[in-house]
């Protein structure tokens, strides 16, 4: 049940929703009310589906790159932190979608690598090799995450209007922090198993 939770956790902070929301409401923002939901929901299941993926195959992925466990958790561990950085200093750039004007997203950015990015994506690798044996806790987690995100995405304009730009880049900045703790753990864990080698 512990590892359901900090697993829970650990992936909400990756995926960030709420440090999305201004991201997401910009590019979608030229689009119909109505359209921009599908679009949203379109996008957050492309994400969900490519998640299963990497969740269900980390392992043989691992294997095939021949990678060990505290290899993945020290990459893994300072991935994280670098994402805490930007995410309790964040830059101007990270705003700009790279689609042309008027353009409907598809695939990129929203589902990659907003949602499913390059570090929760090396997260469930990590996650699937470590408990190998509960992967139906480990797809309870990712689900419980997810579900949390699709709602928050769904909301965006209630919570925008609720926290304000201050509130949510505060509570962003306070995630990070969070991710940073993690992501020392994560690290630290990585040095110990080397270490018993």
């Amino acid at each position: 049940m512990t590892e359901i939770i900090s697993a829970t956790i650990l992936l909400l902070l990756i995926m960030d929703p709420l440090g999305n929301l201004p991201i997401f409401m910009s590019i979608l923002k030229h689009l119909e009310p109505k359209r921009r939901h599908i679009v949203l929901i379109r996008e957050l299941l492309i994400a969900l589906v490519l998640m299963l993926l990497f969740l269900f195959a980390g392992e043989h992925i691992l294997t095939v790159l021949n990678l060990r466990t505290e290899t993945v958790s020290i990459s893994g561990g300072v991935i994280l932190f670098l994402i805490a950085i930007h995410m309790i200093f964040p830059s101007v750039e990270s705003n700009t979608s790279g689609l042309p004007v008027g353009e409907e997203p598809f695939l990129v950015p929203l589902a990659i690598p907003l949602v499913a990015g390059p570090s929760l994506l090396a997260t469930l690798m990590l996650l699937s090799h470590q408990y190998p044996n509960q992967m139906g806790h480990l797809i309870g987690a990712l689900l419980i995450a997810w579900s949390v995100t699709v709602t928050i995405l769904l909301l965006s304009g209630f919570f925008l209007r609720l926290l304000g730009d201050k509130g949510v880049n505060a509570l962003e900045r306070l995630m990070g922090l969070i991710l940073i703790m993690l992501a020392t753990q994560m690290f630290l864990d990585g040095i110990r198993i080397y270490l018993k080698l």
